[in-house]
């Protein structure tokens, strides 16, 4: 079978690289992947594979080999864009100024296709059901993977196991990385507004200065996590918006604060997020302002069941050999993959998509973030072979 899986993702390699490129070339938003979700139906209406539409944008196909109870197996891609200004200068550039698929979405659904084509031609070949999961809204609270759950993406029939992939630029073409356990972080937002009345910068005596508070409160919070944490707890505070006044010499009467809290612990997570508010309030309301302050509770941890990833591992070495086969680093970064992990076992694994030597090296979330197309043919052949073995 492994022989077999290999041979076709080598064959459709080319189909697949030109599939990637449409969708490159059209990005979507969080939850606004209308032609994305439109074009994925049009592939599984073409091999034949049933299927329905979730979420408003999602689509989960289902693929049944034989003795479909025998085994129950997910497979799940994302598809949105981010609202970045495409700098690539390829002929497969964003069409839409101001989004692109920077994170890698668009390899992420390409190579769920290809693994698609590739199991639906081998379904005698095979034993169980593969349920294919293109989920919309990855990049944006609560997480498109929460609203595909909520409407029974893992129920008729319950999926034993669920298995995706990421790009990583830090990883070689034709590499692969695994984790058993925690593998990435809770994704928590934070939104603050400090108000007062305002007035001249030479008679701050007269109001509340929210420069100035904004400014105490950022370094306050940092101890948070330093003063208050177990420091072999991984948790990490960061405040990436500041934005008040806009001349020199009038206090602002209103400064806005966003940032993100990511943990590797729940009780220490909502511990935290009482911490972070009372903090807050304290000091802008002990400074002579008032506050309001909201903890968008996010994605919770990625959690890769130990027993599952290791033999995915294990596959994964018999499919690309074992020096091609690493351990994924622990990472704060935040997945709504996260959200069926906690409900089935979930592998989480990483995909080799750099090439030094083409200078292939920008990381996600950058304007000029791309792959080595070899690696489609890498991601598609591997999420086969772990559908039907893992």
């Amino acid at each position: 079978m492994i022989e077999k899986i290999k041979e076709l993702a080598d064959r459709y390699k080319e189909e697949f690289i030109a599939v990637r490129h449409h969708i490159h070339s059209n990005p979507e938003l969080s939850y606004l992947e209308y032609e994305t979700s439109r074009f994925i139906q049009e592939k599984l209406k073409g091999w034949d594979i049933p299927f329905e539409v979730l979420a408003t944008t999602g689509v989960l196909g289902i693929i049944k080999g034989k003795n479909p109870d025998s085994r129950i197996v997910a497979l799940r891609a994302d598809m949105d864009a981010l609202p970045i200004l495409e700098e690539n200068k390829v002929d497969y550039v964003s069409k839409n100024p101001g989004v692109m698929h920077a994170c890698g979405h668009d390899v992420h659904t390409t190579c769920l296709l290809g693994a698609a084509k590739i199991l639906s031609e081998t379904k005698d070949e095979w034993e169980g059901t593969v349920k294919l999961i293109f989920q919309p809204g990855e990049e944006k609270n609560p997480g498109g993977a929460s609203y595909m759950i909520k409407e029974g993406a893992l129920e008729n029939p319950v999926p034993e196991k669920i298995f995706a992939l990421h790009v990583h630029t830090g990883l070689q073409v034709g590499e692969y990385s695994f984790r058993g356990g925690m593998v990435m972080a809770s994704a928590d937002e934070i939104y603050i507004t400090i108000k007062a009345k305002g007035g001249h910068a030479a008679a701050p005596q007269f109001t509340a200065d929210t420069i100035l508070i904004a400014s105490q409160l950022i370094v306050s919070l940092q101890q948070i996590i330093s003063r208050n944490n177990n420091p072999f707890n991984p948790s990490v505070l960061s405040i990436t918006s500041f934005q008040g006044g806009n001349t020199t010499n009038v206090i602002p009467s209103e400064v806005k604060l966003m940032g993100t809290f990511r943990a590797m612990n729940e009780e220490w997570r909502f511990k935290a997020h009482e911490l972070i508010v009372k903090q807050a309030t304290d000091l802008v309301t002990g400074m002579g302002a008032e506050i309001d302050i909201k903890v968008d509770v996010g994605y919770p941890f990625v959690f890769n069941n130990e027993a599952l990833s290791a033999n995915a591992r294990k596959l994964a070495e018999e499919f690309a050999g074992k020096d091609k086969v690493s351990e994924t680093e622990l990472r704060m970064g935040g997945e709504d993959f996260a959200y069926y992990t906690h409900v089935v076992p979930g592998c989480f694994f990483r995909l080799g998509v750099g090439n030094i030597e083409k200078g292939i090296t920008s990381n996600v979330h950058t304007p000029t973030f791309n792959i080595d197309e070899n690696a489609i043919e890498n991601g598609m052949g591997m999420m086969a072979w772990l559908a039907v073995k893992g």
